[in-house]
């Protein structure tokens, strides 16, 4: 295995990153060298990235849903980020439970990298649940509410 030179401060802004998006884990490769760091443990450093792996570009297909998929109906995270269920602090959440939402309506917003995310409603329906709380950080295709 090649000897690996670890740029601290590259180590400290992906933990910074990780502290101001909520993010449990953050995943780094220049040069064929890989760095991951997770919340739940350690870093973990890998010395070189297979070759067989296909990246996903950005157009590219996103990852499966988790196992079990998401109740019907569910309203996914487009992104990892934290949730917002009001436009700003003190202020009336945008749906509640029971509300009649039109196509396009704003459902709530994520913040991911300092930028606010309008999640739209794909469709009209009634809000039946919302399943995560104000200032909740989510992930990826993980279900924030239920439209019917």
């Amino acid at each position: 295995m090649p000897k690996l030179d670890i740029d601290e401060g590259l180590l400290r802004k992906l933990a910074q990153l990780m502290q101001e998006t909520g993010l449990t884990e953050i995943e780094y490769e220049n040069n064929g060298q890989r760095i991951r760091v997770n919340r739940g443990g350690g870093p973990t450093v890998i010395g070189a990235a297979p070759a067989a792996v296909a990246t996903p570009s950005a157009g590219g297909a996103a990852p499966p849903p988790p196992p079990g998929g998401p109740p019907a109906g569910a309203v996914t995270s487009p992104m990892v980020g934290t949730v917002y269920l009001s436009p700003e602090p003190g202020a009336e959440p945008f749906v509640k439970t029971g509300d009649k939402v039109k196509k396009g309506q704003t459902l709530l917003i994520i913040e991911a990298m300092k930028v606010m995310n309008p999640i739209p409603a794909p469709e009209a329906g009634t809000v039946e649940a919302i399943l995560i709380n104000d200032g909740q950080p989510v992930e990826y295709g993980e279900p924030l509410l239920v439209l019917r």
